[in-house]
């Protein structure tokens, strides 16, 4: 398994990691095993020192100046801590899921906003990874290997939200081109992506199944009718650029439909299954920060002459995130796993996101109350933590969205061993 080398963007470091995964004919055949192999290893120490040398020390200044972390981008993508999904065939590292999660965590340790701004492009390339033809993948995902470049999916729109089915974003087909018109919002990477993935409604028809009825298209950059909102200013995760998007008569190619009309339905709800893993990692990053940060500062921290640990209600709190923060690494990484195995991984997907998201809220606000006073000020890393944490609990299916989709499940595996 030959080595692939990373040269850091620096003249005193060069950092040497296997990324490759082990090949189907080595992975682990004889039972669970909670161990990373070699070259997850080395992976994940390449993250981690990226993270805690190049993410840390600027987290806040790109927090409080909103600022889209070019000069962090430029670095990760030269080193390859970027587009690690994309095959080898078409020039990416071939790493897997987990693989991808394990870099997710270190990045959102160091900070969760531009761990979202760097690989948010991971979610608008997915579908060109699952459903896109050859030609395709190679000039798509090929710009992505070539250029440290970005990319947005433009689903969500303003009164929409989590309600897919009710998009009103539609294309109409004329001849050999497309005309696509609608406003999508709270797209991140909008103001900065070089292509889009947008979904939009081509049955106009409201009896159409919902899986029938939309389409998925390729939007180039800089396409004639695409109008780009301004900045949000948003509670946390603020070095992320989440605009709305407006499309007036945008023409698009007939090769620039994704698979094949009528399937863009299909291709969202795959790409969450894909892409959820990622984000619950990073939740997990942000948990384990939290608890770290709350467990340093209550060594550090006294009162009644000894470090607050030793109170007892202190010492739970720091037991209940740690209970939290080892348990959603677990779910996260197995709903990886699934994905990495071949096997279907929704339930487990929408679980490990929905709990993940739930326990970063939690050891942030956890961290916050340890830290007391400080806690709420600026000048303390864990106010911030408590505002990027939130919008775990939000993008990529709320919360309350992963509950529907795991109860259903769960109703719909009653009724079949009922049958």
């Amino acid at each position: 398994m030959a080595p692939l080398k990373y040269l850091l963007n620096s003249s005193v470091r060069v950092f040497q990691s296997y990324t490759r995964c082990l090949s189907s004919a080595v992975r682990q055949t004889t039972g669970l095993c909670f161990e990373l192999n070699e070259s997850q290893r080395a992976l994940q120490e390449l993250a981690r020192k990226f993270a805690r040398e190049e993410i840390l020390p600027k987290a806040a200044y790109y927090d409080q100046t909103g600022e889209y972390p070019w000069d962090i981008l430029k670095k990760a993508h030269e080193i390859g801590l970027l587009n690690g999904y994309i095959p080898e065939k078409y020039g990416g590292p071939g790493l897997n899921m987990l693989d991808v999660c394990l870099i997710c965590e270190e990045m959102a340790y160091a900070c969760a906003g531009i761990q979202a701004a760097l690989y948010v492009s991971n979610v608008g390339q997915m579908p060109v990874i699952l459903f896109g033809n050859e030609e395709q993948k190679k000039k798509y995902l090929g710009r992505l290997i070539d250029e440290p470049l970005t990319v947005a999916y433009c689903v969500t729109e303003p009164e929409t939200g989590s309600d897919v089915a009710a998009l009103k974003t539609s294309a109409v087909k004329k001849g050999d081109e497309w005309i696509l018109n609608g406003r999508k919002m709270w797209i991140t990477n909008a103001g900065i992506a070089d292509w889009y993935f947008v979904l939009a409604r081509t049955d106009p028809n409201p009896k159409t199944p919902t899986s029938k009825a939309f389409t998925g298209f390729l939007v180039e950059k800089g396409s004639s009718g695409i109008i780009i909102g301004r900045k949000e200013l948003n509670m946390g995760q603020r070095a992320s650029d989440t605009r709305g998007i407006t499309f007036e008569d945008v023409r698009i190619p007939k090769e620039n439909v994704l698979s094949r009309e009528g399937d863009g339905f299909k291709i969202a709800m795959s790409t969450f299954d894909v892409t959820r893993p990622m984000v619950g990692a990073g939740a997990v990053g942000l948990a384990q920060r939290a608890l770290d940060e709350a467990t340093k500062y209550a060594l550090q921290r006294k009162t009644f002459g000894i470090p607050i640990a030793s109170h007892q209600g202190v010492a739970f709190i720091l037991a209940d995130m740690s209970i939290g923060v080892e348990t959603a690494r677990l779910v996260v990484q197995k709903s990886a796993w699934e994905l990495d195995q071949g096997k279907k991984n929704t339930l487990t997907a929408s679980i490990g996101k929905a709990y993940a998201s739930d326990v970063a809220n939690k050891c942030a606000t956890e961290a916050v109350q340890i830290f007391g006073g400080n806690g709420y000020n600026s000048e303390y890393p864990v106010e911030k933590l408590m505002r990027d944490a939130k919008i775990y609990q939000i993008y990529e299916g709320t919360t309350q969205i992963q509950k529907v989709i795991i109860s259903r499940h769960l109703v719909n595996a009653a009724k079949e061993q009922r049958a």
